[in-house]
């Protein structure tokens, strides 16, 4: 079977995942409610992972976590680092522009309460690891949070048990790419203290430190 580089705006694979957009289409009539694609250069050397859109987030706004609160550490990070110029305003028309940086979500469509079944991952996957591959000049993956990290794991062929996902970890994953891990930057990380500002700084810079070594 042909994989698509990006699905389907009405794909169909997943039928809890359509159930719950259409549901959403009701709820929410002007928004993006679709598969939402990747933001940035096919040709940067950075590649951020996140989980899946929000359901107010990226799924009305059509942007990866633009819409809700996990946008704001993210963007304000990218933007101090200089992976992104403009200023994050929760609107996909806010001028904001990624630099060097793109950003993808291991699943595309939105699932009820945040959750993608391993099902829906694995359906999905493909997609990702076709992103992937067409990334040419790739150099670092960013995983935010355990899902991320393991279906990225599995794109290269990896079990999930040969390398435990921990907050601020590089390790090498081949030749070309290295592979760091994140807590993702969600209201509920942030807000229990389980990722803070500061944490989630120190691996953005380590990235750009690595990037400007290679």
């Amino acid at each position: 079977m042909t994989i698509n580089l990006q699905p389907d705006v009405n794909c169909s694979l997943c039928p809890r995942l359509v159930e719950y957009r259409e549901n959403n289409k009701q709820l929410y009539p002007i928004g993006w409610n679709a598969p939402v694609p990747p933001w940035g250069d096919q040709h940067a050397e950075f590649l951020i992972v996140g989980l899946a859109p929000g359901v107010k987030g990226a799924n009305l706004t059509g942007r990866p976590f633009t819409g809700d609160y996990a946008g704001i550490l993210l963007y304000n990070t990218l933007i101090k680092y200089n992976f992104a110029t403009g200023a994050y305003n929760a609107d996909p028309n806010d001028g904001l522009t990624l630099k060097n940086c793109r950003i993808i979500n291991a699943v595309r469509c939105v699932p009820p309460e945040n959750k993608p079944t391993s099902l829906e991952e694995k359906t999905c996957r493909p997609f990702l690891l076709k992103e992937i591959q067409n990334m040419p000049k790739l150099k670092i993956i960013l995983t935010l949070g355990v899902i991320a990290h393991k279906n990225i794991l599995a794109c290269f062929g990896r079990p999930v048990t040969s390398i435990p996902f921990k907050h601020g970890q590089f390790f090498q994953n081949n030749e070309k790419i290295t592979i760091v891990n994140s807590y993702h930057v969600s209201r509920y990380n942030t807000s229990t203290g389980k990722l803070t500002t500061v944490m989630f700084e120190d691996v953005v810079f380590s990235i750009q430190k690595y990037l400007k070594s290679t």
